[in-house]
């Protein structure tokens, strides 16, 4: 009887024990556990999350923490954000989200203090390895810093790192780590200058030097 194979020599696969290299992208990541709550979540943001009058910031605040998410009670998000998986969302205090921004939270998108992702602002934490015939999901985090400002319509793609006090501008695409306490703007969003923080000191003197002039 012949060795099924030679020692030392890797056995070629038969055709019966073949993989379908495509079966994982027909095959669902999710558990059905997390199924039923994106299922249950698609419900309540489309009726109690959506249709709730503007200034009933600490009620979806609530109802995003039912969820799962980490969401501080001072916060301010909009009805009209679309937010995915809302279990892998954190928002510091006093953070603004605008209308209409998407938090794709396919992967964890933590947002830090004060920081502000004005309308149609998008955060994306999902993509797809294309070099792969299966297409798998990819989630890699996404990290706003304290005091961020992305401005309208700004596209932050997966894996991406906003250094604490950065301003992104008005659509711009960011794909790369950007440095703290820069503006940035462009596709791909770069540093153009830095952004300098008046103190009150400075600002008051300034209101009263342009009082002085005007009254002169």
């Amino acid at each position: 009887m012949e060795q099924a194979h030679e020692a030392g020599k890797p056995v070629a696969a038969q055709p019966s024990e073949q993989r379908d290299p495509l079966r994982k992208r027909r095959t669902s990541i999710w558990t059905f556990r997390q199924r039923c709550l994106r299922l249950l979540w698609y419900w309540v943001e489309a009726s109690f999350f959506r249709l709730s009058p503007r200034p009933f910031y600490r009620w979806r605040n609530f109802l995003l923490c039912m969820f799962g998410a980490t969401v501080d009670a001072s916060c301010r998000i909009r009805s009209t954000v679309k937010i995915e998986i809302p279990w892998n969302l954190t928002v510091g205090a006093q953070t603004i989200i605008g209308d209409d921004v998407i938090l794709y939270c396919l992967g964890p998108i933590t947002i830090g203090q004060r920081a502000t992702i004005s309308q149609l602002g998008h955060l994306c934490a999902g993509t797809h390895d294309f070099t792969r015939p299966e297409f798998p999901l990819l989630r890699p985090p996404i990290t706003i810093g304290d005091d961020v400002w992305l401005a309208a319509d700004v596209f932050v793609g997966p894996g991406v790192t906003v250094g604490t006090g950065a301003v992104v501008g008005a659509r711009s695409s960011v794909f790369h780590d950007l440095p703290p306490w820069q503006v940035c703007v462009g596709t791909p969003a770069k540093p153009v200058k830095e952004r300098k923080m008046l103190s009150a000191e400075t600002e008051t003197l300034g209101n009263h030097e342009n009082h002085g002039k005007m009254s002169t």
